[in-house]
């Protein structure tokens, strides 16, 4: 008798942590699981701002995927997926190999939400994946290159679009990482423009007042330029351009303004709202028996009328269920339904602070900033145990990651 085929899309937080519970779940010989992915590499989305401002090293957030899961458990595929065949219950792969499934987990990530802004999608930069970020690294070294050259200030001015989360994490790290930089080129950091855009009144509109006022206060400790209640009309290569007729001057637009669900799942043939594939209490996709999906890629209403966002917080939670459930589907069990348990959010703001809400619990400054480094910590602890975290922190490889392949 065959045995049933399981095939992971994505390597992301779902679904690596997927493929890991499923590794501990499946007795020997129970089933054969492949992952695929486009790079050999997970990637910390919760810590891509470190890698565009250079200030962790590229294996601290890029991690080996075949040192992370079991060979002999699962066979990893480093590939890119053109199509999915529901019908025949094929994968179809860029170059034209085929994979057959029985069971298929699509857990894909995101693509930056852009509004329709003009110039935004050419000229932005975006914190959407390790790639991306990286390229963020390589072009603000370029700018400090050029400036010596030309003396144009446009250079040395960097906007972050977005006061959510991710803008805010930005912000902080460019504070902390650009004096380095500025150290190595021999440019006077006092010449450092950085200026953050957010349509709404408020840096993190989302939470409390007293949450708002330290992290308002914490970036302009950090001459961080704030620009609140101001929408971004459009963006060239050197300006962005702003509501009221107001210019920025820059060659560095980072975008932290939304995403959305990778657009490559709705030419599939299943089951789309929202832009995302809508999935059913047991995450599987709706009308569907033998495919799931978590992550960003998914939509999951927590109610009526909202769903679940696409955060890192929502695919761990929904990985370990996602996996019995798959597991119980090839078993003929009953399934379980997903029930999602908001812990809180913790952003960094630099180094040495952080904001965030854990519980009823505000926190922010120097223990903001050490739970940050616990929750990250705990993420590395269920993927490899204690030695990841020894080995992420201490003796992770200093050579870096090659970035070849396309988004």
């Amino acid at each position: 008798m065959t045995k049933p085929k399981i095939v992971i899309i994505g390597a992301g937080y779902g679904g690596l942590v997927t493929n890991k519970t499923l590794e501990k779940l499946l007795k020997s010989g129970e089933a054969d699981v492949t992952l695929i992915n486009k790079h050999d590499y997970h990637y910390l989305t919760t810590q891509l701002h470190k890698t565009g401002v250079g200030t962790a090293s590229d294996r601290q957030i890029a991690m080996s995927i075949p040192e992370l899961i079991n060979s002999n458990k699962t066979h990893f595929l480093r590939a890119s997926v053109s199509n999915v065949d529901i019908t025949n219950q094929e994968v179809h792969l860029e170059g034209g190999d085929t994979i057959n499934y029985d069971y298929l987990l699509i857990a894909l990530g995101f693509e930056g939400e852009t509004f329709g802004i003009p110039g935004i999608k050419e000229h932005a930069f975006e914190l959407r994946s390790f790639r991306s970020s990286k390229a963020i690294y390589h072009h603000i070294k370029k700018q400090f290159n050029l400036y010596k050259e030309d003396q144009d200030q446009s250079r040395l001015t960097f906007v972050v679009a977005g006061g959510g989360f991710t803008g805010i994490e930005m912000l902080g790290e460019l504070a902390d990482g650009l004096p380095k930089l500025c150290k190595e080129h021999d440019i006077p950091f006092e010449k450092i423009k950085i200026v953050a855009i957010e349509a709404a009144q408020s840096v993190i509109p989302f939470f409390p007042k007293q949450s708002i006022q330290y992290t308002t206060e914490a970036l302009e400790k950090r001459n961080i330029e704030l620009i609140t209640s101001t929408k971004i009309l459009g963006c060239t290569p050197d300006k962005v351009v702003l509501e009221n007729n107001v210019e920025v001057p820059t060659q560095t637009l980072i975008w932290s303004c939304g995403v959305k669900g990778n657009t490559i799942v709705q030419k599939w043939g299943l089951p789309i709202e929202k832009g995302k594939l809508a999935v059913d209490s047991y995450l599987r996709v709706k009308n569907m028996k033998n495919i799931f999906s978590i992550g960003d890629c998914s939509l999951f209403m927590k109610d009526e009328k909202s769903a679940l966002p696409p955060t890192a917080q929502v695919a761990l939670q929904q990985a370990p269920v996602c996996a019995k459930n798959i597991v119980a589907s090839l078993r003929g069990e009953s399934l379980k339904t997903f029930e999602y348990h908001h812990k809180g959010s913790v952003a960094s703001i630099g180094l040495t602070a952080a904001v965030g809400k854990v519980g009823n619990f505000r926190l922010s400054g120097l223990f903001g900033a050490f739970m940050k480094q616990v929750i990250e910590a705990r993420y590395l602890f269920n993927l490899g145990g204690p030695s990841l975290i020894i080995k992420q922190h201490f003796g992770v490889s200093r050579d870096s990651v090659k970035v070849t392949a396309k988004e």
